[in-house]
């Protein structure tokens, strides 16, 4: 039997990697902000969504189309309620026919989040987005289990989840797996603070986006788990752990306390539609 794939068939495939999007929205908090991803100390963060921006916009341009326009409003610090009432409308206004909406981490970190009403405001949005025909990229949240700080979100996150997988069903969006990425299970992928991701981190993410939205990623090792390496010795630990509390933690718990937070004051860094740089 022939193996030799027919013309039409070969064309289909290449069609199908290539982006049918045009204009892309992020919307989120510091995860698609990019914080931490800094190539230049002087330059804005980048991060996965930036990254992926510019991967949808090769592809298109690889293959004669116009390249992709992009803007990103993710704040870092944002919760979800800001994100879908401050960032939507002017994502909306902007006409995009892909937008991801990202959020719900910071809530978590509050022992008072409702969970199911975080769901079903966020799935009021996504009706409100794909009524314009705009496609959503959804993401879930990661696992936590190996986070000293943040381990006690994990059952709510997981409940979260379950919502994300059920709207994304209901309303034909696409979901980023953070849950599921075995990679990130791995201290490599995060910065100092623990709470963000390095530049590997984030460029892992993009791949998993690709994959997300169905166009295939263009490392195929792009989840595949580092080489292992012995832990650091006990001593060496306790010294981590007390610089990460002094250098992180306590800052962000003496925020807290004044209701402060760290993007306050902070506006989008791509506010509007413009042209993707490449990576």
């Amino acid at each position: 039997m022939s193996h030799v794939t027919p013309a039409h068939a070969q064309t289909a495939a290449a069609t199908a990697t290539v982006p049918r999007w045009t204009r892309f929205v992020a919307l989120g908090d510091s995860f698609t902000e990019g914080l931490w991803d800094q190539p230049d100390a002087d330059a804005p963060c980048r991060g996965w969504a930036d990254m992926l921006a510019a991967h949808l916009s090769a592809r298109r341009t690889a293959a004669g189309y116009e390249p992709l326009e992009y803007a990103n409003l993710a704040i870092r610090g944002r919760l979800l309620r800001p994100i879908l009432t401050e960032q939507l409308p002017l994502a909306l206004e902007q006409r995009p026919d892909l937008v991801s909406l990202i959020g719900g981490g910071n809530d978590m970190l509050r022992p008072t989040a409702d969970v199911d009403r975080m769901a079903s405001d966020l799935e009021d949005a996504v009706v409100q987005v794909r009524s314009t025909g705009a496609h959503v990229l959804l993401a879930t949240g990661m696992d936590t289990v190996d986070s000293p700080l943040v381990r006690h979100t994990r059952s709510r996150t997981g409940v979260f989840n379950a919502h994300i997988w059920t709207i994304a069903r209901r309303h034909d969006a696409s979901v980023l797996d953070l849950w599921g990425m075995r990679v990130l299970r791995d201290f490599r992928m995060w910065a100092p603070d623990r709470i963000h991701l390095t530049t590997d981190g984030h460029t892992r993410v993009a791949q998993g986006a690709l994959e997300s939205l169905g166009l295939g990623a263009d490392d195929a090792d792009w989840d595949d788990p580092l080489t292992p390496i012995p832990l650091a010795p006990r001593l060496q630990q306790a010294r981590d752990n007390a610089q990460w509390l002094r250098e992180y933690v306590y800052p962000w718990a003496t925020r807290r306390l004044r209701r402060q937070s760290s993007g306050d004051l902070r506006v989008a860094k791509r506010p509007g539609l413009g042209p993707v740089e490449p990576l």
